[in-house]
């Protein structure tokens, strides 16, 4: 065999000496991308429990960014005093209250299965004014005068509707504990970020502009904070009164459980539900019980309650958003019935991101032809 015909000696092209390195560049790469991608889901994943904690807590400061900076101007500009004062108000708002809610929840119910065992249970008789009410008045009056005249036998024809409630109830105190806490750890980390408020904002704007530039990244950013501070003044803010005036109303006509059924209106009123639909039962008690043109204020004033958010929500909802407020408002829907509550926002900032940006696509020119 002769030398050429061995390859030993023949010179080797340039072509054939770069395709080991660049062979090798190839592998580091690869392997470099990787330990990289290795290390981004081992960081999701250790962070994931406490991620909607952390988003929540986002929300709730850059909501009360506008309010902290006020507070902090009263306060000298200390914005630490400042946030701290917010969180121990929030704390006291929201935590108490809950809390208080849900061990009246737990006694109120563990009273209620003794006097059921006991046979104590008391059902008022029905006033003989139920019978003129129209199409129901009858089987209403008829059902609540066999209730109050033999508690034990009403109760035992639905008893497995009322064991399907109870699991429910014990599971909604269980998660509704579970909520509290979470919203107490979002309240606290929610303060820091207000106290480093500067510092949050040049961190969310940075990573804007790393992620769409110089010329487009800070509208971004300006853009998902407007729509937050939209959805909490449009959709919150507006259940949030419809709740407080509903509990003083129930206050002041005497009806029972006030409290929880302000709660219940907050619960409709953020996911959407119409309000009128939790209040057509109180309203009915009001004029089975007060009677006279006091049930007839009490019918009135619920029905302003259930009409507030017509009002409210077209004034307050995308203000300072220049994004169309149909949008805003599918948006956050949608994330709700996607991602729960917390896609109320989510959803809210990632269609108007989208849309901003799909704007701004046909807004470009094309390049001349060559």
């Amino acid at each position: 065999m002769s030398q050429d015909e061995s390859g030993i000696g023949r010179p080797v092209s340039g072509k054939e000496e770069g395709a080991e390195p660049g062979l090798r560049n190839a592998i580091e790469i690869a392997i470099r991308l990787g330990a990289i991608a290795l290390l981004v889901l081992a960081c999701l994943v250790i962070v994931a429990p406490f991620m909607s904690i952390i988003v929540w807590a986002l929300v709730i400061a850059i909501a009360a960014d506008g309010p902290h900076q006020a507070l902090s101007r009263r306060l000298g500009g200390r914005r630490g005093l400042a946030a701290g004062v917010a969180v121990a108000l929030a704390l006291l708002i929201v935590i108490v209250p809950a809390a208080q809610l849900s061990k009246t929840l737990a006694s109120g119910a563990q009273a209620f299965a003794e006097d059921l065992g006991n046979s104590d249970l008391k059902i008022p008789a029905p006033d003989p004014k139920v019978q003129d009410w129209p199409v129901i008045g009858p089987r209403v009056y008829l059902e609540w005068s066999a209730a109050s005249e033999n508690v034990g036998e009403t109760f035992s024809r639905f008893v497995p509707q009322l064991q399907v409630f109870s699991g429910w109830l014990l599971r909604a105190g269980g998660s509704a504990a579970v909520g509290i806490l979470q919203l107490a750890a979002s309240l606290l980390i929610a303060g820091v970020m207000l106290a480093r408020g500067a510092e949050r904002r040049a961190v969310i704007q940075r990573f804007a502009v790393r992620m769409a530039g110089e010329a487009r990244g800070r509208g971004l950013a300006e853009l998902a904070e407007a729509t937050i501070r939209s959805v909490v003044q449009g959709i919150v803010g507006v259940a949030l009164l419809q709740a407080i005036l509903t509990g003083i109303g129930f206050a002041v006509a005497g009806i029972p459980a006030a409290g929880l059924w302000a709660l219940l209106v907050l619960v409709a009123a953020v996911i959407q539900l119409p309000v009128a639909l939790v209040l057509i039962l109180p309203v009915v008690y009001g004029f089975s019980s007060i009677g006279g043109a006091a049930s007839v204020l009490f019918a009135i004033w619920c029905l302003l309650v259930a009409l507030l958010d017509n009002v409210l929500k077209p004034i307050l909802f995308g203000r300072g958003v220049a994004i169309p407020t149909l949008i805003i408002f599918m948006g956050a829907i949608g994330g709700m019935l996607t991602l729960g509550i917390l896609g109320l926002f989510l959803g809210a900032v990632v269609l108007a991101l989208g849309f901003a940006l799909f704007k701004a696509w046909l807004s470009e020119e094309e390049p001349p032809a060559a």
